[in-house]
């Protein structure tokens, strides 16, 4: 039996797959199947709403040690998740109330989209600055590179636009969390929140792609149009009488 081995240059694309897989399982695993699944479980064995709430919120927080386990550093994801357990759990716990429990998870989200717009008047919107974090931070080279862009209008202009799209998607998210809690029963609002931070964030992020690659491709248009309209004023025969004055 032969063996065929990975090229050596496809050993970073393979890891990144993989730790791509891992991060899905994780999510479907610990922040959306397993809470699910055991609310079901507890509400099926008798338990009150409540109670079945505040128990789930295990599953988030074990994928949260996981994560601490593997990289011994927790990020601010991971913080927040923490936090708004404890949040959510408390509130749940001493109002006794169901919904409130769930409407507690809107104010991030909502949070989230009044901190994307207020940025708009800031130095750098939101997005922009994560958009540099992801690249290795403004003195990584990518960063330096990133960075030295931000003095042309058009470039200034898309991660505004893009700031403002995810400021209104966020809020809208939150609104319509409010609603489902309001209008649905526990387990399908429950159900819901589960997945819509998911979906919301999938279409946003959709979006931001074909809009950059949209923005990039009208930059390079009117670059190149600029360049064709130097290379011709360049080519332009020079009139004879400005030839005798000179």
């Amino acid at each position: 039996m032969h063996y065929v081995a990975l090229p050596e240059n496809n050993a970073p694309a393979v890891t990144r797959y993989r730790s791509q897989l891992q991060s899905v399982a994780m999510i479907a695993v610990f922040d959306i199947g397993g809470p699910l699944v055991l609310y079901q479980l507890l509400r099926s064995a008798g338990h009150s709403a409540v109670i079945s709430l505040v128990l789930s919120g295990i599953f988030p927080a074990l994928g949260v040690a996981i994560k601490f386990a593997r990289s011994r550093s927790v990020d601010a994801i991971g913080v927040l998740v923490l936090a708004g357990i404890a949040v959510g759990s408390l509130v749940g716990l001493l109002s006794g109330s169901a919904r409130l429990l769930l409407l507690e998870g809107s104010v991030p989200t909502a949070v989230f989209g009044l901190l994307c717009l207020g940025s708009l008047w800031s130095r750098r919107p939101l997005m922009y600055r994560f958009a540099i974090e992801f690249m290795g931070g403004e003195d990584s080279p990518r960063g330096r590179e990133f960075e030295s862009l931000w003095q042309y209008q058009e470039f200034r202009h898309v991660f505004r636009v893009i700031t403002i799209v995810w400021g209104v998607g966020y809020l809208a998210e939150a609104g319509a969390r409010v609603l489902i809690v309001e209008l649905t029963s526990t387990g399908t609002a429950y159900a819901i929140s589960k997945v819509m931070p998911y979906a919301v964030a999938g279409v946003l992020f959709a979006w931001t792609y074909g809009y950059g690659r949209w923005s990039k491709r009208q930059g390079e248009r009117k670059m190149a149009a600029a360049e064709a309209e130097a290379a011709a004023q360049d080519a332009a025969p020079v009139a004879p009488g400005a030839q005798a004055e000179g």
